[in-house]
């Protein structure tokens, strides 16, 4: 089962990476595909309740790849960290089919340290859903769920469950709706979208400011009906005025 698993992570380190030009290469020299090894035998050793040798294994592999993965984590097939460096996994995070990870990349828990004996086997880390992809420097931080082929973009800080299929970009993360929902799933490096990934906040202003424009124009066209009518009743005014002079004229 762990060669299994092995084969297919390998397998999605070619079909993400265009850099990646045969298997050999990855094997010997892809950091992110040997914190991946080295987490799937930490894994199974945990699983064997073999707890101290597992975080060994897990500790000799953040010595040599400068990734932490803990051994206690759940991560599902073709796991990618690309680039790798730098990444920290929790005890209880869990992470689905398919998903990419970038550098610097964390999926911590933010339980206060005290009592921590309190916390022991409580949910305290990410769960990411399938084909997840996080950019580089994001920290996505306590109990909350990615959804399933949601993105999150470069440093941003998630607290919130983001839903499936959007984009959570800033400190704090704000969600982006994609304009194209038919290329939700499609694997786009570093968590971009087709249509770049725009200011959240940025995005509130300028719609207010064409709201603000929409209403400047409307108030305009009001002042100007406004002014013909008044226009209208002052001339019906003269002439009413014309009109009662001209009778008092034939009168006398």
């Amino acid at each position: 089962m762990v060669f299994k698993r092995l084969k297919a992570d390998l397998d999605a380190f070619l079909e993400r990476d265009p850099a990646a030009r045969s298997r050999w290469e990855v094997v010997i020299l892809y950091q992110g595909f040997h914190a991946v090894v080295f987490y799937r035998f930490a894994h199974w050793l945990w699983q064997a309740n073999l707890r101290f040798l597992g975080r060994f294994v897990s500790q000799v592999g953040r010595l040599f790849t400068g990734i932490e993965i803990h051994p206690g984590a759940t991560i599902g097939c073709c796991f990618v960290i690309d680039h790798g460096s730098g990444v920290v996994i929790g005890e209880t995070a869990e992470i689905g089919d398919n998903v990419t990870l970038y550098h610097d990349v964390t999926l911590g828990g933010v339980a206060p340290s005290v009592d921590s004996h309190t916390q022991v086997g409580v949910k305290r880390h990410p769960t990411l859903g399938n084909g997840v992809i996080v950019g580089s420097g994001a920290q996505i931080l306590g109990p909350i769920t990615v959804g399933d082929d949601a993105r999150v973009g470069a440093n941003a800080v998630v607290t919130n469950d983001v839903p499936a299929g959007v984009t959570a970009v800033g400190i704090p993360a704000k969600i982006v709706m994609p304009k194209d929902k038919t290329k939700t799933g499609e694997f786009r490096a570093y968590a971009t979208t087709p249509e770049g990934v725009p200011d959240p906040v940025q995005q509130v202003l300028d719609q207010m400011r064409q709201s603000l424009s929409e209403l400047k124009g409307r108030v305009d066209e009001l002042e100007k009906e406004r002014d013909e009518l008044r226009e209208q009743l002052d001339a019906r005014d003269d002439d009413d005025e014309d009109g009662k002079s001209s009778r008092k004229t034939s009168v006398a």
